[in-house]
């Protein structure tokens, strides 16, 4: 059968699982054979380089450049990322379009020495290459010894199987589509350990206009998903989210009610501020502004401006 549509993703297995995902919920909304779709693996400036952080190298748009360049170009259709992944800005022409049925947003800790955090030995090594779980393990146990940590899901495994560290942390739901969530010793709580903004959701991003792969689209997007998600974007997009700052931020909708909760708090994890606002889902960019501005209020501009 001719090729209908051409998924462009990053070629880690969790990238894969998530473009075979979308794939799958695209031939079960239009009975479509397997053959009606090819996966087409491009290569990223983010996994090629390995031997620094990503606030270094030039932020979490290096997972995102050359599949966007392919989809700009009409070599895919449609791109898959893991939503937190995503820039909130995104270049001309491109746009998330869809959103699937977000998994579980917590953080999970796999533990070597110890099976949560709080019984690890003082000055124990925790992996992680992510500012915001970095900051929130120091502000948890401010003894530990907290070490960068990049490389994709099974990378970080075997680093700990090597002894590189105690443990640890790796988004449950990534754990979870890959079939390894047995691993986990430890759920983090959302108000402990609050995830980064759009984790556990999977975004689907096209061209703008393109109105046939829109409408494709349109049977697998999930609604609460996408104002969940267009909610804490906003949070994000309004206070500079950058790889370089610290921020979580997540939305939950119940009975067409939002409920946000978001945190800024600095690299050494000693100073943090929250917010929490609620109102109708379909105004979530409005509520994730509007919390951005109070955050940002109680916080002064020099919390931000510290830590570059």
């Amino acid at each position: 059968m001719q090729t209908i549509l051409k998924i462009g993703t990053r070629g880690s297995p969790l990238a894969l699982a998530q473009a075979h995902e979308t794939q799958a919920r695209l031939m079960a909304a239009h009975g479509l054979p397997a053959e009606a779709f090819e996966v087409v693996v491009i290569s990223t400036s983010g996994d090629r380089i390995q031997d620094r952080p990503l606030s270094e190298a030039g932020g979490k748009g290096l997972f995102t450049k050359e599949i966007e360049e392919a989809l700009l170009a009409g070599a895919i259709d449609i791109a898959v990322h893991s939503s937190k992944d995503m820039p909130t800005q995104l270049p001309d022409g491109l746009e998330l379009s869809a959103f699937l049925p977000r998994e579980d947003a917590r953080d999970a800790f796999v533990g070597k020495a110890a099976k949560t955090i709080a019984e690890l030995p003082r000055g124990a090594t925790v992996g992680s290459s992510s500012l915001r779980r970095q900051a929130l393990i120091r502000r948890m146990r401010p003894d530990l010894d907290v070490a960068m940590f990049r490389g994709n899901v099974q990378t970080r495994l075997r680093k700990l199987d090597e002894g590189i560290a105690a443990g640890t942390i790796l988004a449950y739901a990534g754990l979870k589509r890959l079939g390894l969530d047995h691993l986990i010793t430890d759920l983090m709580p959302l108000d402990i350990f609050p995830p980064a903004p759009g984790q556990g959701a999977i975004g689907v991003e096209t061209r703008i206009g393109d109105r046939e792969v829109e409408k494709m689209l349109l049977a697998i997007h999930d609604v609460p998903t996408g104002q969940a998600l267009a909610c804490e974007r906003a949070f994000l997009a309004a206070l500079d989210g950058s790889c370089r700052t610290p921020i979580a931020g997540y939305a939950a909708i119940v009975a067409g009610t939002l409920s946000f909760s978001g945190l800024i708090i600095s690299p050494d994890g000693t100073q943090s501020h929250t917010v929490e606002l609620q109102g109708p889902a379909q105004d979530a960019v409005r509520i994730g502004d509007e919390a951005a501005r109070t955050v940002r209020a109680k916080a002064g501009e020099k919390f931000f401006d510290g830590w570059l």
